[in-house]
């Protein structure tokens, strides 16, 4: 058998953890699947599965083969389609849940009026989620970037407000300067990473400070830092997008807008290991003008 189509079989049978699966989805015969990996097997002279009646798991030696066949034939893969338009199939997108709500999801339907054949799974959430071991193609992440397993294109950056509700000024009065901080609570950010709640920050004289704001409560959502915040629970630190409307209705009011923190970059990062389809690069192209982040 052509060994590219046997590197394809395993790669089937290690990714469903099952003979009989690959065979339906590849629509093979059961035999020639199983003839496919024991051929890979001898040509290799290792055992690259353990195989019981209920499960198939992978061996040492089968594991670092997967990784080298998943690496070849996405290369095959982008070559094959490098002059090629954006064909059918899924993207899996990660992205801030808020950025998701306000900023991509409405401009969702105009992607799908220029790629009709493409399905987009769209994870949203504050967490950093693992793009490799979740097999995500690429996603929208906001801040300093500190993973250097992943490539980024660099799409913009987000100014940031501090803000607070009406309910809470008129509760606790405005503060007007920094030193004014230490009689106010904010609603604190935690890592998902680190569990460390993040500091307060501002820029004066163009350089960058933090202040470990007091807190009564710490949320790791957007959503759920919105809402603590709209409930008077304390003063956050926020991009302005989805901020103006709120405070020209006099919901929430901005505070000291002297002592803003620096702008957030944004940007569309993917694994090192994973080729760039032309239907991801075709969705990245496009999150990267809908978004806009100036």
């Amino acid at each position: 058998m052509d060994q590219l189509k046997a590197m394809q079989i395993f790669r089937a049978v290690a990714e469903f953890k099952s003979f009989a699966h690959a065979a339906e989805q590849m629509d093979l015969p059961r035999p020639t699947v199983t003839n496919a990996v024991q051929s890979v097997e001898q040509q290799l002279g290792v055992r690259l599965l353990h195989r019981t009646t209920r499960k198939v798991s992978l061996t040492l030696e089968g594991e670092i083969y997967l990784e080298r066949c998943t690496r070849l034939l996405g290369e095959l893969d982008d070559m094959n389609g490098l002059f090629a338009g954006p064909g059918p199939g899924t993207i899996r997108v990660d992205m801030p849940e808020r950025m998701a709500r306000l900023q991509l999801l409405p401009h969702l339907p105009a992607f799908f009026r220029l790629y009709p054949d493409i399905k987009v799974r769209v994870g949203a959430s504050d967490r950093f989620a693992d793009l490799v071991g979740e097999g995500i193609d690429c996603a929208v992440r906001v801040g300093q970037l500190r993973d250097s397993t992943l490539v980024a294109r660099r799409i913009g950056e987000l100014e940031q407000v501090n803000v607070a509700s009406r309910g809470y000024i008129d509760a606790h009065g405005m503060p007007l300067t920094l030193a004014d901080l230490a009689q106010h609570s904010a609603v604190n950010f935690f890592s998902s990473r680190s569990g460390r709640d993040l500091p307060w920050e501002y820029r004066e004289d163009g350089e960058d400070f933090t202040i470990q704001m007091r807190s009564q409560v710490s949320v790791s959502s957007t959503e759920a830092y919105m809402a603590c915040c709209r409930a008077g629970l304390g003063l956050i630190q926020a991009p302005r997008w989805g901020m103006d409307e709120l405070i020209a209705t006099g919901e929430l009011v901005e505070v000291l807008p002297a002592w803003r923190p620096a702008p957030l970059p944004v940007s569309v990062v993917y694994a090192h290991n994973k080729h760039l389809s032309p239907r991801v690069r075709a969705f990245v192209d496009w999150v990267a003008t809908v978004l806009e982040v100036r």
